[in-house]
């Protein structure tokens, strides 16, 4: 099947989705339709998609962290018809201070590790996940590592007897810019040398 033709099925479900539920936003840019979605509606929403539009497979879930503005955060999820090819961005936007969603792994059981992956990194809570614990980090490790405002070198922490950790050396990394009106080419570390 061509990309015009995952398009326009994408376009199609986007469309039964939005007659259905009033609250949902639609945004295209090239060729990639998203829905944003009021966080009451995500389950009703994403079941729908499932059950009459056919989007059989969550791919991935992931965060954006819009730190200084509000909403703070925002929940993405792609999911796909296996049989067309079609991809569907479905996104919500949460506040600061109550940065939970539902949790998807009752529509599809692929959303319990992809869930507690971002629960650990980013600290998005997911109401009702069966299972919601770390995933990478150690139980007890307090912080959320891909939150903007966690520093790039890390936090020292240690747990006795469980697990530690050190800043890390970041000057003369590959990742590390200097800030300025250069080109990014110039800002580049290695450039310096």
């Amino acid at each position: 099947m061509t990309n015009k033709n995952h398009t326009a099925a994408a376009q199609e479900a986007c469309d039964r989705i939005h007659a259905r539920f009033s609250q949902v936003a639609l945004h295209e840019f090239r060729g990639d339709t998203t829905l944003t979605v009021p966080r009451e509606q995500l389950v009703p929403i994403m079941r729908y998609a499932k059950e009459a539009c056919g989007f059989d497979m969550l791919l991935c879930v992931s965060a954006v962290d819009h730190l200084g503005k509000e909403p703070r955060y925002e929940v993405n999820y792609t999911i796909t018809q296996a049989e067309t090819g079609a991809n569907l961005l479905v996104r919500t936007l949460l506040e600061e201070k109550d940065a939970s969603v539902p949790s998807l792994v009752g529509v599809w059981r692929s959303a319990n590790w992809l869930e507690r992956e971002q629960y650990d990194l980013m600290g998005i809570h997911f109401d009702g996940h069966p299972d919601l614990r770390r995933i990478m980090m150690w139980d007890d490790y307090p912080y959320h590592p891909l939150r903007k405002d966690f520093p790039v070198a890390g936090v020292p922490t240690e747990t006795p007897g469980i697990a530690f950790t050190e800043k890390a050396p970041t000057s003369g990394a590959p990742f590390v810019t200097v800030p300025g009106g250069k080109t990014a080419a110039e800002r580049e570390p290695r450039s310096r040398n």
